[in-house]
């Protein structure tokens, strides 16, 4: 696999899982869900609460970073990026749907924070393991070379 490759087998994988650890530095990750916005580099929206620990502890521009990993255990990721916020009407209006609702009294609730996330770099690993890489282990060869390509630290 290219690193374009496993740079689109991530930005795929999030776009239909969306579920991140998202932290600051001194704020413990929470899982959030993440929205993709626009072709792959996002940028990435997050809607919170005013009131989270999350909200109150963020500057603008911040430094952020969260983890993922999609459903199927098939990709995961740490992605480093600038972190702010930015209660853009119309993002919020094109990306309002019945999940987000469902945490809020509407689009004007004075509670809602979208955030956007700039994403800047990533590490993403793409799953090796597989029958094949069990059966080469077994009979004594080693994993990593399967592994070595599936491997990507990339500028998002």
């Amino acid at each position: 696999m290219t690193e374009k490759d496993i740079t689109e087998k991530f930005w795929k994988a999030l776009r239909s899982d969306r579920t991140v650890m998202l932290g600051l530095r001194n704020v413990a990750p929470r899982p959030m869900t993440a929205l993709v916005d626009g072709d792959e580099g996002g940028p990435i929206w997050i809607f919170t609460s005013k009131d989270t620990e999350l909200a109150k502890a963020l500057t603008p521009d911040e430094t952020a970073r969260f983890t993922f990993a999609d459903k199927g255990h098939n990709v995961f990721a740490t992605v480093y990026g600038a972190l702010s916020p930015h209660n853009d009407r119309a993002v919020i209006d094109r990306l309002w749907n019945q999940f987000i609702a469902a945490w809020f009294t509407g689009k004007d609730d004075p509670k809602l924070q979208l955030l956007r996330f700039d994403a800047r770099e990533a590490e993403i690993w793409v799953d090796a393991s597989s029958l094949m890489a069990g059966l080469k282990l077994l009979l004594g060869s080693d994993p990593k070379e399967d592994f070595k390509d599936k491997v990507a630290k990339v500028e998002l």
